[in-house]
């Protein structure tokens, strides 16, 4: 699956353009977590590794600020579609699922398809990194099971 991305390309072009702190609550070190999460996640419920591994790298590359930004997740999904073909080569259902979950990613809500499901769910549970415990009302009953593994990752 690493050999369908151009991962140091994508890194560099990512350390680049990134607005915040690389080692802020939003940069490096939270994708490093939420990739651990989602691939995990997605090996146990059969989603799409690639699709899980971009958007660990990319749902908050786009944040204007750490805080309040509503429209980050619009921003991630229009860039990600720009690297498509540059960085990593998506089908179409494939960009679809990572646009998909990259809008939707801080709203709250539950998918049905495993793999949206399973980048929401890694990205939740490393909520420790900010203080806020994951609830496991919103993640799926195999997220849930790693609460307290993913607290004691993210506030170590």
């Amino acid at each position: 699956m690493s050999q369908l991305i151009d991962k140091p390309g994508l890194i560099q072009l990512l350390r680049s353009q990134f607005r915040l702190d690389w080692r802020g609550i939003h940069g490096a070190p939270h994708w490093a977590r939420v990739r651990h999460h989602g691939r995990h996640l997605a090996r146990v419920r059969g989603a799409d590794l690639l699709v899980v591994e971009l958007f660990a790298l990319l749902h908050d590359s786009q944040r204007h600020n750490d805080w309040h930004d509503p429209r980050h997740g619009h921003r991630a999904s229009e860039f990600a579609a720009s690297l498509n073909g540059r960085f990593f080569d998506l089908a179409s259902k494939q960009l679809d699922q990572l646009t998909f979950a990259m809008i939707q990613h801080s709203d709250g809500r539950m998918a049905t398809d495993a793999t949206v499901q399973s980048c929401w769910d890694a990205d939740r549970l490393d909520l420790g990194r900010v203080g806020i415990r994951p609830s496991s009302h919103l993640l799926s009953a195999q997220a849930a099971d790693r609460i307290d593994y993913a607290w004691l990752l993210s506030t170590r």
